[in-house]
């Protein structure tokens, strides 16, 4: 059996690839790469003249291949020339800076940005002033040595539950990354920042989100049995709209497979997770392309983590909101 080639990661590994190597290796580009570099250089910037330091750029590099590869590291550092402890060490600390980063490449549309995103999804789903869908996806972990059956979801596996806001470009616009498996969509809402923002300064238009989630002012949900033709047109308009949402939780957890099941703890987990979301941005800003049709096959629609019965909280003022869109687009 052939033994597997080393990737030399030096000074000029970049260029012994072509275009198309570096994304089915790493994800990105050679013009990313370099940006992600300088973005972390002032965190991971080595202050040691030791022969055997890594560089920014080795660093990103070992970061990248565990994202993009999600294997063991010992198998990362195989295949780049490290040891297992040394791809730890890297992916933990690069991780921590990507995550750093969050508030400047994760924020909800400001300005002329809002009438744009409306446009695009209006033009996806036919929902007039959307400027964002949200849900909940599960990325799967080992079990944590502390109280680890907060961390045991409906399906019976332990997993970090991550809230999730995007635009019709799949621009992760919003995100919640801290919560065990076991808590549901709507708690993680109800105790998040965004909902505490929104329930006092409204937002110049709404968000869509599934059964799941509490019909807000602001937060607009399916009717559960529609009795109208109109209220039809609105539940089939809201679905399509919301497409957009499970499109990007496809395209974040193909991109980089490390999402489909982490082997540290939560908290490394988190770090591992904002760190992909703030990659997934950059990707997606940049037109980074995908090495499959990634765009044309959507993520299953995931079953509700609760009963509809229970959370749809349908308040007066929600209702309102609702019938006066459906009275005047439907």
């Amino acid at each position: 059996m052939a033994l597997p080639v080393k990737i030399q990661v030096h000074a000029q590994a970049l260029e012994q690839y072509t275009t198309e190597e570096l994304y089915a290796r790493f994800r990105f580009g050679n013009a990313p790469i370099k940006y992600i570099a300088d973005l972390v250089r002032p965190k991971r910037q080595w202050r040691t003249r030791r022969s055997h330091s890594l560089s920014v750029e080795k660093q990103v590099l070992i970061g990248l291949r565990f994202y993009a590869s999600g294997t063991f590291y010992q198998v990362v550092g195989d295949n780049i020339g490290v040891d297992k402890s040394t791809v730890s060490d890297v992916v933990k600390a690069v991780s921590i800076a990507l995550a750093g980063l969050v508030n400047q490449f994760v924020s909800l549309p400001k300005d002329v940005q809002i009438a744009q995103t409306k446009h695009k999804f209006f033009l996806l789903g036919n929902m007039s002033n959307t400027i964002g869908v949200i849900d909940c996806t599960h990325v799967h972990i080992q079990a944590p040595h502390e109280r680890d059956w907060e961390y045991i979801n409906r399906k019976g596996r332990h997993s970090i539950n991550i809230q999730l806001v995007g635009d019709a470009d799949l621009i992760i616009t919003n995100c919640v990354v801290k919560w065990p498996g076991s808590v549901y969509d709507a708690r993680i809402l109800r105790e998040s920042a965004l909902y505490r923002e929104l329930q006092t300064n409204r937002l110049d238009g709404i968000i869509s989100g599934d059964g799941t989630y509490p019909l807000l002012p602001w937060l607009m949900t399916p009717f559960l049995a529609a009795t109208t033709p109109a209220q039809a047109c609105f539940n089939t308009a809201h679905c399509k709209t919301r497409c957009a949402i499970e499109r990007l939780k496809g395209v974040l957890k193909r991109r980089f497979a490390c999402l489909n099941y982490l082997r540290v703890e939560p908290q490394g987990a988190c770090n591992i997770i904002l760190a992909c979301i703030v990659l997934h941005n950059i990707a997606t800003r940049r037109n980074v392309p995908l090495c499959d049709d990634v765009y044309d096959v959507p993520e299953p629609v995931e079953e509700p983590d609760q009963p509809l019965a229970f959370c749809q909280n349908e308040g007066l003022t929600g209702r309102i909101v609702r019938v006066a869109i459906v009275r005047h687009y439907f």
